[in-house]
């Protein structure tokens, strides 16, 4: 029991915990030490600089510093040549007279005060180091053309490992590409070597990255010769022997130079770089293409390197892990080869270092060091860097393996605890503090800070607090009327106060208040919600002739607090230092226009906070013989006079400018108050364009100033230069402040707010505002108070929410406005005193419930009623008898409610339910807490379905019950069907079976055949939903007997034999035929007897080919038949014509020699000449056999 009352303590705690940030302590307040800076774990270190091994540390009081070398205490005094910095823990080693590798060592950092001790990480010290090449005499490498070849680099080791390139002696990269490339090790591939990679300066560097030198190995000499070079030219050179055994290197399919064998395996560590390399040989040079076979690559983090051979994976990750596949491919063939991916991981955060922890004496809390890694990494605790086992036992310290749970902490008790969490491939090492302190809070954030924002893009208010026990934060506005935690308010954990969407209504003064138990502290910061900036008149699109001049207009509002800055580009990039360019408050004007000048011209309007942007693009074109008519702006109206003055009004007069050939169509009459808005014009009125007179209504106590601007249908002008002062007379406010509310604050109390008049609706000196108010319903007097320079005032003691009859007359040293308006408000709200009554709850269905109460009478609600909330909460299921601790649920109902529906409820559970009044404060006391049990509901799918002991005609399934039950399973329904190839379904059997059976046996079923099953369970509710399995039924042994390969049937390969047979013979009597002899008769029709060459058939396809008598049998060059008919022929040819009668050199069907066999013959034009005399040809003969086949 006692146990169990710790471990709910303990979970209690852990939750509390969840919900609290780390706190910065000040550094005024004691507090052990934190190391704010290290070197980092491997540190390499450049042998020709001193040696600075950071470690900083801050604490109250300042800590002091030790060092341990190699695990044991490093006495710095001792060494003359090692130094430590004043008031840090950094130590300097001078190695002007002692050598960098005598301090290469494991070095840890220790920083403690009197509240505690921190460690560094262990800091391994190497020095880079990049040794030179070893010495070498390298052979010139001959090869034959097309043969793959590999330079080798072998750069000596370093630390850390030289990047590696190839260049040649005029430091030139060697170009590489699909055939050509290096290799992760540096070599260099060759898939394929031509000629052109003769050269003899293969060079290999390797460039050492700390002491940034590179070192160059010996030149490598490549000779590419062919086979024809070799026997012709290098025969006597290389004494007659021949150097390649082998037929020059033909086209080969691709084999892999690297890696080797059809499989490999490949490690790497989490968030380190994965990179897999296949370089392969071949003729054409193959293409090589990666695939992960158990996923698809991580496309954002998958890059493919050295013209696709390398793979490279960033940022590895456990996902990573797995088979990848490289296929290089010509068209010869493909190889394929497997590297599996084994993804190990050093120690990782998992929800990051812990944090320090500040408590008030008598709190709880926890410190939690959760990382993981692969394999599991092993978390040990220290205390003051000394292992936890071994330090003072405190009761109020409890470890539970990457746990440290503090109940009940004391003054005094404060420490910083390392925690170290480690495995095979590396470690974490963390600080955390425990600081026990009581501190009344405090507000960091500075006070009167001013946030500026642009309407309508989010706000930040910041209230940085310390405090211990920590502060609650709470925020106001302005008058503190109400806390600041709804719509459109959200209070982070930190403090900070955030609007989504700033207004200008969000302006205003804004108080934090920090609390807890030893007092409060307030602090005051200010927003100003801004105008956005604005481009309200765009440059527009220009075609200009060439001499000309254009002027782009940029017209911009932007919030007058804010300073702008307007900047022009032209193409994106600034503009011409050309004097021909004038840039403008709001226009940019370019005077003789140059074909230079075409282009796009952007505007930029910035201010601090915001800016806007717009473009338009020039066009430059040839001038015309023609003069085009230009339009333009007018010029500003000149010669403004002031006549006919009177209190509240003037005549105003002006002499137009110059319309530039579009008439004016209006002109725009502004003003400057110079008393109460200086440098501020306002739009005032618009008269016609044909007017030049305007009769002007003007208000009391201000200090006008005028001017005009005219407008065409090009532009607006520019502004006339200002009339002369008129300043009018103060008189009694003409209007009364609007938007009189009254509300309280407090239950006590009544706010009276109004929005104040401007300067200019004042109308006079001493501006103040005669407040009135006086309780409705009861017949009593007004009271009135006095309020200057302000916009509310509040009235004290009043009672509890009830309405008041309120006014807000504005007064000035003239007299008073007229008599105001009366407006209804309400004093201050309290907590509602009484809970609904009758409250009852009616089940409508196993999920959903109705709950019904009484309202609360009106004197009770004692605020303005919003509405009512009902909590619920689900004790436990009724099917286990175990207790559910599920949280509340609320569901609000806004307004004068009388029921409400629960919904989403659990199916056979019982529930608790009480229901709350809401006003303006807050919830009144609970109704009686009460229950109800909703009903059975249909239970879900069952949570597992297992095929098992397939046979010929039955199948074994098992199932585990559903999760969710919802009920009393009553039993289960079994459906199955058959599924054919085409995946279509038989007809559907059903099978009921008992709750208590978890499987059964199918029988009567196909063999080879697949089922698909679908399981459900049922309650007294009816079937819930079904889960799906499919299987296949073992095939008969003696059906698969019969299914032979007709390949081995004695009757298929006879008949194969006997087709292979007819063949022969055909290409025996082909063969004859060509070689018949004899003479043979000729058509008697033909008259000129040319002379043909005879031309033997060719053994290949029995047609005629060119027939020589030279002893060398080498092929004669294809003649041609002059274009007279004839051929001319040598006295070496022998042809069959000086055998026969002459005639043509053509053979019909029994071998005789007839026809012309070259050339066109008069007799051809006969009737008998268009006869056909073309032997049938036997591979005639074959084709039509086949096709008979």
């Amino acid at each position: 029991m006692m146990e169990r009352r710790r471990m709910d303590v303990a979970l209690l705690v852990l939750f509390l915990v969840q919900l609290t940030t780390a706190l910065e302590v000040p550094l005024d307040l004691p507090q052990p030490p934190t190391i704010t800076h290290q070197s980092p774990k491997d540190y390499i270190i450049d042998p020709r600089e001193n040696i600075i091994i950071h470690c900083e540390a801050k604490g109250k009081p300042h800590p002091s510093f030790s060092w341990t070398r190699n695990g044991t205490h490093f006495d710095i005094d001792e060494d003359p040549n090692v130094t430590m910095k004043p008031h840090s823990g950094t130590m300097v080693v001078d190695i002007s007279r002692a050598k960098a590798e005598h301090y290469e060592s494991v070095y840890q950092c220790t920083s403690r005060n009197k509240h505690g001790t921190a460690v560094s990480n262990n800091i391994v010290v190497q020095q880079s180091r990049s040794p030179l090449w070893s010495k070498e005499k390298l052979k010139a490498m001959v090869v034959q053309e097309g043969v793959s070849m590999v330079l080798p680099c072998r750069p000596p080791a370093g630390l850390p490992p030289p990047i590696i390139f190839w260049m040649d002696n005029n430091f030139q990269k060697l170009p590489q590409s699909s055939r050509v490339s290096q290799s992760l090790n540096g070599d260099l591939y060759f898939s394929n070597v031509l000629r052109e990679d003769s050269r003899n300066d293969y060079i290999c560097y390797a460039r050492f990255p700390y002491t940034q030198t590179i070192q160059q190995k010996q030149p490598i000499s490549v000779k590419v010769l062919n086979m024809d070079a070799i026997n012709d030219t290098m025969a006597a050179f290389y004494n007659e022997t021949d150097l390649f055994s082998e037929e020059p290197a033909d086209e080969r399919k691709p084999t892999f130079l690297i890696p080797s064998g059809p499989s490999s395996s490949k490690m790497v560590l989490r968030g380190q770089v994965l990179e897999m390399e296949c370089i392969a040989e071949g003729l054409p040079t193959p293409e090589v293409s990666w695939i992960k076979v158990s996923g698809d690559l991580p496309a954002k983090r998958t890059f493919f390197l050295h013209y696709q051979k390398t793979l490279r994976i960033v940022n590895v990750s456990e996902s990573d892990a797995g088979d990848y596949r490289c296929t290089a491919r010509n068209r010869l063939g493909s190889v394929h080869h497997t590297i599996k991916v084994n993804v190990k991981a050093a120690p990782y955060w998992i929800s990051g270092a812990p944090r320090n922890l500040v408590l008030a004496p008598g709190e709880s809390g926890v410190l939690t060091c959760r990382a993981s890694g692969t394999p599991k990494p092993l978390v040990t605790w220290a205390m003051n860097g000394i292992p936890i086992e071994n330090s003072p036992k405190d009761l109020s310290r409890k470890v539970e393996d990457d746990t440290i749970i503090f109940t009940d902490v004391q003054t005094g008790s404060s420490a910083v605890f390392q925690c170290n969490v480690s495995n095979d491939y590396g470690y974490l090492l963390s600080n955390a503090f425990v600081n026990v302190l009581s501190e009344t809070p405090r507000v960091l954030t500075p006070s009167n800070k001013v946030y500026q924002v642009i309407k309508n893009h989010p706000a930040l208010i910041d209230c940085a607090s310390f405090g211990s026990p920590i502060p609650k934060i709470t925020w106001f506005k302005d008058s503190r009327a109400s806390t600041l935690d709804g719509d459109p308010y959200i209070v982070h954990d930190n403090g900070t106060l955030e609007i989504h969407v700033a207004q200008a209504r969000n302006s205003g003064k804004y108080t934090c208040v920090a609390r807890n138990t030893l007092g409060n502290y307030e602090n005051h910061v200010y927003l100003e919600v801004k105008e956005p900036t604005r481009i309200l008149k765009q440059p527009e699109y220009k075609v200009v002739q060439r001499g000309r001049s254009v002027v782009f207009e940029c017209k911009v509002k932007h919030d007058p607090s804010l300073i702008p800055t307007m900047t022009w580009l032209k193409d994106d990039g600034e503009l011409p230092d050309d004097e021909r360019l004038i840039v403008d408050s709001d226009s940019l004007a370019i005077s003789d226009v140059t074909e230079n000048d075409a282009g796009v011209y952007t505007c930029i309007m910035n201010t601090t906070l915001d800016h806007d942007s717009a473009s338009a693009e020039l066009t430059v074109v040839e001038a015309t013989p023609t003069p085009a008519v230009v339009y333009e702006r007018p010029d500003p109206p000149t010669d403004l006079e002031l006549t006919d003055q009177k209190k509240r009004s003037v005549q105003l007069t002006w002499t137009p400018g110059d319309e530039h050939n579009s008439p004016i169509q209006k002109f725009l009459i502004q003003f400057e108050d110079s008393l109460h808005h200086r440098g501020h014009w306002h739009n005032l009125t618009e008269v016609p364009g044909s007017k030049t007179t305007a009769h002007l209504k003007l208000s009391p106590y201000m200090h006008y100033t005028f001017r005009v601007l005219a407008l065409n249908a090009v532009n607006l002008s520019r502004p006339s230069f200002p009339s002369r002062m008129f300043k009018t007379e103060p008189a009694a406010p003409d209007e009364n402040p609007t938007g009189v509310q009254g509300l309280g604050t407090e239950h006590d109390n009544l706010v009276i707010s109004w929005k104040p008049l401007t300067g200019l609706q004042s109308n006079g000196p001493g501006l103040h505002y005669r407040v009135m108010w006086r309780q409705k319903l009861v017949d009593s007097d007004w009271t009135t108070v006095t309020v200057a320079n302000n916009s509310k005032f509040v009235v004290s003691g009043t009672p509890t929410f009830v309405p008041y009859e309120l006014r807000v007359q504005a007064v000035n040293e003239q007299g008073a406005a007229a008599e105001p308006q009366t407006a209804i408000g309400f004093s201050g709200e309290d907590l509602p005193v009484a809970a609904p009554e009758n409250v009852q709850a009616m089940l409508l269905n196993s999920t959903l419930a109705k709950v019904h109460w009484e309202p609360v009478p009106a004197r009770s609600i004692r605020g303005h009623l919003k509405g009512y909330r009902v909590y619920y909460w689900r004790d436990r299921s009724l099917h286990k008898h175990n207790p559910h601790h599920a949280e509340k649920q609320i569901l609000t109902f806004s307004g004068n409610h009388t029921h409400g529906m629960l919904p989403g409820l659990h199916p056979f559970s019982l529930y608790s339910f009480n229901v709350r009044l809401y006003n303006g404060k807050g919830e009144g006391p609970p109704s009686p807490t009460q229950q109800f049990e909703t009903p059975e509901g249909v239970p879900g799918p069952p949570t597992s379905l297992l095929v098992t002991n397939p046979n010929l005609d039955s199948l074994t399934l098992e199932w585990s019950p559903p999760h969710d039950r919802n009920g009393h399973i009553t039993g289960y329904t079994l459906k199955y069907q058959p599924v054919n190839d085409s995946n279509e379904l038989g007809p559907l059997e059903e099978l009921a079976l008992p709750a208590n059976e978890t499987s059964v046996t199918v029988f009567s079923l196909k063999y080879s055949t697949r089922y698909k099953f679908y399981l459900n369970a049922i309650t007294v509710s009816g079937a819930g939903p079904a889960i799906s399995q499919e299987a296949v039924t073992i095939m008969d042994e003696a059906v698969a007997s019969r299914q032979v390969d007709i390949a081995t049937q004695g009757w298929f390969i006879g008949l194969m034999c006997a087709i292979a047979l007819l063949i022969l013979i055909l290409l025996i009597i082909c063969f004859i035929q060509r070689n018949k002899g004899g003479k043979y008769p000729v058509k008697e029709k033909e008259d000129a007897h040319t002379d043909p060459e005879f031309q033997p058939m060719k053994d290949d396809d029995c047609t005629f080919g060119e027939y020589s008598d030279n002893e060398d049998h080498k092929p004669l060059k294809g003649s041609r038949t002059p274009s007279n008919g004839t051929v001319k022929r040598d006295d070496s040819d022998d042809s069959l014509v000086d055998y026969g009668d002459g005639g043509d050199g053509q053979f019909n069907e029994d071998g005789s020699f007839i026809g012309q066999y070259s050339g066109k013959s008069a007799s051809r034009e006969t009737a008998e000449g268009h006869e056909s005399s073309e032997a049938p040809s036997p591979i005639n003969a074959m084709n039509s056999l086949n096709s008979f086949v």
